[in-house]
């Protein structure tokens, strides 16, 4: 494989890792776990593998999709627990699948696509900050509770 290839691959996995970090901010800032180191390397190894996948293996690549998707998976639950009878780490979970798929859909080269998809999961955690969302929330029987200000 020649030099510009393995630099545009480097390019993808900058930008994915950029923007997992991106959206780890908010998780960090709300003081989870899993925060803006995490969502980095899970968006980096993600656009790796399929970077990799679709320059090595382009006839199969969907197979490594399909891995890391399963992967992430995994690492979701870990994050996830049970404590005094409500779970906890749901959103953080979700979230980190969301950051696989970012890194997986700049590491096919969609560029704009994983910068809108970045921009999206933001959104969809942020929404939940704004007054009337957290009352329709609240009040539809939302079961993750991740998100509570008293956690």
């Amino acid at each position: 494989m020649g030099l510009h290839p393995q630099l545009v691959i480097i390019g993808r996995i900058a930008l994915a890792a950029f923007l997992g970090y991106l959206v780890g901010l908010d998780r960090a800032a709300r003081g989870k776990d899993a925060g803006d180191r995490t969502f980095a390397l899970v968006a980096l190894g993600s656009a790796a593998f399929v970077a990799m996948g679709e320059q090595v293996f382009p006839f199969t690549a969907d197979r490594i999709v399909q891995g890391v998707a399963t992967g992430v998976g995994f690492l979701g639950a870990g994050v996830i627990f049970r404590a005094s009878g409500s779970v906890k780490g749901l959103t953080t979970a979700a979230a980190l699948w969301g950051a696989a798929a970012i890194g997986a859909v700049v590491g096919v080269g969609l560029y704009l696509t994983g910068a809108a998809l970045a921009g999206i999961l933001l959104i969809v955690l942020e929404l939940h900050a704004v007054g009337f969302m957290r009352r329709l929330s609240r009040g539809g029987g939302d079961e993750d509770e991740d998100d509570s200000p008293t956690d």
